[in-house]
């Protein structure tokens, strides 16, 4: 185990490593106890980080695709040699286990190489201007050309990877960014911007501001020079970046409460580890993690029966132990509110079959059924180890059971026949649907993202750089 030496960190502005008086403590939910701090940035700060980056827009434009390439992979690189380390500080400052923080080390490390690879794949296309009657001696083009300064705002569940999702595929559009991190692990963030500072990225295209979003957010989201704001985040926060950002650029992922339809034909020991695997993961803050499972009911006694027993044998504990399954909430606070969330669902009818119990930041994972519709469980986002099964009397009514809800960024079906899956693939509302996989399963470089609530735009590299960038259209006249 790689030891994090607790020295004060500072914020990266233009370049330029900065601390401040005031500072936030950063703890491991594990037991509270201090691992570092972070300069508690101002607004001024969030203005002054603006007012660098401007320089890095040009900077950043003025670079050939071959160099951004280079610096991407240099610095996936680099994250790759000291993944141990990286791994550390995520399971130290995050929820994740030791396990679970090494598995985010590398998918940061494809997101990187991806990015790197898809810079060169930045291409426009021909124009047929002779479509038109009139346009027979005109020809051209469009290509892309950067959107200029990013503004990023990143959660805590992957304080690593989903940095890299915002500042791989600003880089490989040719774009300055400005990243600020989760409140509560901005090391992630901060040990990244190191990386490609080492891997020669240009002084002042990355800044890596820390800070209580009450108090620099607002800078960054509403000031003019910011061309995009790119949020990972909850519905509310989300909802509130976009009344205050202006006429701008907004990409969001907003979270889900992600459904899977469990079939009778299925698989049912795949879709129990899947799901079980699915609910569970990252304590279950995960933004595609399963919620709610609807199982036809004719296998929905056994399918419940394997889910408890399944659940039964993950191991909740020391997140640095190699045999750790589930580690503790980000805080107190959210294992309090999904207490309450829980008791909430029991008494509007709701039965606990497995779990239900807290100890400090820790929330034992939970299995529920008979949860009412009016439960906040049910409706919201849960962001927490609960699982609810529900049984579906037929396919058509768990796919209207799964849409239900004001969120749809992923779901997974499980069923042997292929027509079936096609037709839940095309009538369920949601940005991606996993077959014979839970709703829990990503690649980096697929386009991500949702509808309804769950967000507007799509990340993944190649979808995040068409996201960053603008098109340019070019039109030549034939003098003849």
């Amino acid at each position: 185990m790689v030891k994090v030496t607790t020295t004060g960190q500072k914020m990266l502005i233009g370049g330029r490593w900065e601390d401040r008086e005031e500072t936030i403590e950063v703890r491991d939910p594990e037991d509270n106890s201090i691992i570092d701090a972070v300069p508690a940035a101002s607004a001024e700060d969030m203005r002054l980080a603006i007012r660098e980056a401007k320089k890095g827009v040009e900077q950043a434009a003025r670079m050939p695709v071959y160099e951004r390439a280079a610096i991407l992979k240099k610095a996936a690189d680099i994250v790759a040699e000291r993944k141990e380390l990286f791994a550390t500080i995520i399971a130290r400052e995050s929820s994740k286990t030791i396990r679970e923080a090494r598995s985010e080390v590398s998918r940061c490390v494809q997101t990187l190489q991806l990015s790197g690879e898809e810079a060169s794949r930045i291409n426009g296309e021909t124009v047929a201007y002779d479509q038109v009657p009139g346009s027979e001696n005109r020809l051209g083009y469009y290509y892309h050309f950067p959107k200029g300064l990013i503004g990023a705002i990143t959660p805590f569940n992957d304080p690593l990877n989903l940095v890299a999702h915002k500042v791989g595929p600003a880089i490989a559009g040719g774009n300055a960014i400005i990243v600020k991190p989760a409140t509560v692990t901005p090391l992630s963030a901060l040990y990244l911007a190191e990386a490609f500072l080492d891997a020669g990225l240009p002084a002042h295209v990355l800044s890596v501001i820390t800070g209580r979003g009450a108090e620099v957010c607002d800078p960054l989201v509403t000031n003019p020079d910011v061309n995009m704001i790119s949020f990972t985040g909850g519905y509310e926060t989300g909802e509130a970046i976009t009344r205050k950002a202006g006429v701008k650029a907004i990409g969001m992922e907003l979270g889900s409460n992600s459904p899977v339809i469990v079939l009778k034909d299925a698989d049912l020991r795949l879709a129990v580890e899947a799901t079980v695997s699915g609910a569970f993961s990252a304590a279950g803050q995960n933004c595609i993690g399963v919620q709610r499972v609807y199982v036809e009911e004719t296998v929905y006694a056994a399918f419940a029966e394997a889910f408890v027993a399944e659940t039964k044998r993950l191991r909740t504990g020391r997140k640095l132990s190699e045999t750790t399954d589930i580690g503790p909430l980000i805080d107190e606070r959210e294992a309090r509110r999904t207490e309450a969330w829980v008791r909430e669902a029991v008494e509007k009818g709701a039965s606990v079959l497995h779990g239900g119990t807290r100890s400090g930041a820790f929330y034992e994972p939970t299995v529920l059924a008979g949860v009412s519709p009016e439960a906040k469980v049910y409706w919201k986002e849960a962001f927490g180890p609960v699982v609810s099964l529900f049984p579906a009397r037929d396919l058509d009514a768990a796919i209207t059971a799964a849409n239900d809800v004001d969120y749809g960024l992923q779901a997974g079906v499980f069923t042997q026949d292929l027509n079936k899956a096609f037709y839940a693939l095309q009538r369920l509302k949601v940005g991606g649907v996993m077959i014979n996989d839970s709703s829990d399963y990503r690649v980096d470089a697929m386009p991500f993202g949702g509808v309804k609530g769950s967000g507007v735009g799509r990340e993944g590299v190649k979808f995040a750089i068409r996201e960053m960038t603008e098109k340019k259209v070019v039109c030549f006249k034939l003098i003849q």
